[in-house]
């Protein structure tokens, strides 16, 4: 099937327009992904799947295709955290500090993003990266493992481990909409991760994003309603969640008054530098309120769900314990230093290659 049948199945319009079946589907990220697809026909089919809404299958494709020409290694695998790429504008980034949290109390942690994208061009995970001095261009995989290995937390420069996505850039930001590619690239496991904590913007997608996560074949997933269609559960409201687990999916509302972590965060202007601000007075217990409770609530329920705390409230317990004697900090510190050291050494060797693709399945 060649792409331009593939464009007249899906781009007939609202009513004529049809799903792809999973040969078809495959048949057009092969295309898109590999770039034998011309610009304007990669461009109409984004067009076209954001008019439609991607269907499953459709996405499952794209993560298939995406992932057998991704950089993965099964040395850390844990919880993968899956947030919006296109960043923060208007909330917290709790997830990075809860990820230093959950290292602390022995859970792997993947974090990974890229610079940021439309449409929403927020904070993202390399502009803290920034924020401290490093490059992540500089980091290759293997320095990035080792970090983890030190410091129980992986983070992953998206366009530098998946080289079709840093291709793909100029178009979508020449787009400046959300595509297929904004879902799918959340979905790299780069780890080979057993669970995985995914952040979702609507309600509608729920039942769409529950079967994906079945056929990937997660132990648990964790579709969270979260701030600005993150990962991340509210601190001032409850949150909207759905578990998948031995094929079936069950809803939750989260409630931190439950819990009696309720805090109404204060406005704040957040720029990269008062992301990295917040998260770091955080891990020494100098936050407020608020974000100190947000990250707790966050790393209880993701303990939970790795089966590292048999409920949530001894997850909060557990995740207290661990602030307060800086153990989070610590292991902070500790992934810190050895990105430093992994940018220095790839700087003074003149190092700049990106990896090449190695193909394995989940």
């Amino acid at each position: 099937m060649t792409m331009i049948d593939i464009l007249k199945e899906v781009g007939r319009g609202k009513r004529g327009a049809r799903d792809l079946n999973y040969s078809e589907a495959l048949a057009a990220a092969e295309s898109i992904i590999d770039g034998t697809a011309t610009p304007a026909q990669i461009g109409a089919f984004f067009v076209a799947e954001r008019m439609k809404m991607e269907s499953a299958e459709e996405l499952e494709a794209f993560v298939h295709v995406l992932r057998e020409r991704t950089y993965r290694s099964s040395a850390h695998a844990g919880l993968d955290c899956a947030g919006p790429y296109d960043g923060r504008k208007s909330s917290f980034y709790a997830t990075f500090a809860t990820a230093f949290l959950l290292a602390a109390a022995g859970v792997p942690v993947t974090l990974h993003g890229m610079a940021s994208l439309p449409p929403k061009w927020g904070v993202t995970l390399m502009d803290l990266l920034r924020q401290k001095g490093i490059d992540s261009a500089s980091v290759l995989p293997d320095h990035a493992l080792m970090a983890a290995k030190q410091s129980g937390v992986l983070l992953v420069d998206a366009e530098q481990w998946c080289p079709p996505l840093q291709a793909l850039r100029p178009l979508r930001e020449e787009l400046g909409m959300r595509t297929i590619l904004n879902t799918a690239e959340k979905l790299l496991d780069y780890s080979h991760a057993d669970y995985i904590v995914y952040g979702v913007f609507h309600s509608t997608v729920f039942d769409r994003m529950g079967q994906l996560m079945e056929t990937l074949k997660y132990r648990k997933a964790l579709i969270v309603q979260g701030t600005e269609g993150s990962e991340d559960l509210f601190i001032h409201r409850p949150t909207r969640v759905h578990l998948i687990q031995d094929g079936e999916s069950h809803m939750h509302m989260i409630d931190p008054e439950t819990f009696g972590l309720e805090a109404t965060p204060p406005d704040k202007d957040w720029t990269a530098a008062e992301q990295l601000k917040t998260a770091e007075e955080v891990l020494q217990g100098q936050a407020h309120i608020a974000f100190t409770n947000q990250v707790l609530l966050n790393a209880a329920v993701r303990l939970h769900l790795c089966g590292s705390a048999d409920s949530i409230e001894e997850g909060i317990y557990t995740c207290k314990s661990l602030l307060e004697r800086g153990a989070a900090w610590n292991r902070y510190e500790c992934w810190h230093q050895a990105l430093r050291a992994s940018a220095s050494s790839s700087s003074s060797s003149g190092s700049s290659q990106s990896p090449g693709s190695i193909p394995s399945a989940r």
